[in-house]
């Protein structure tokens, strides 16, 4: 009784998973192709952002030493500015 139990479950599975037809490969070939597809364009679109960013990078990069150079430069005034001050104040 038992075996005869199990044995009628596992054939209305069976039936159940086993009616694919050749219109379903199909489709399933099809939704491959086009998700092999939409990979493809997200790959693509990841290396051209991976590549804007080094080059959003490198200028940050060139924009902060500029900066640094700025405030350097500034600093040498101040400085020139204050001995000049003293200097005068000194006659």
């Amino acid at each position: 009784m038992k075996a005869m139990k199990i044995s009628s479950v596992i054939l209305v599975a069976g039936l159940v998973t086993g009616c694919a037809s050749s219109s379903d490969i199909d489709n399933l070939q099809s939704q491959i192709d086009n998700l092999s597809s939409q990979i493809s364009t997200a790959s693509s679109d990841a290396a051209k952002a991976q590549s804007a960013s080094e080059l959003a990078a490198s200028k940050a990069s060139a924009a902060e030493a500029a900066a640094s150079r700025a405030a350097q430069y500034a600093q040498d005034t101040n400085s020139k500015l204050d001995r000049m001050f003293k200097k005068s104040m000194m006659k």
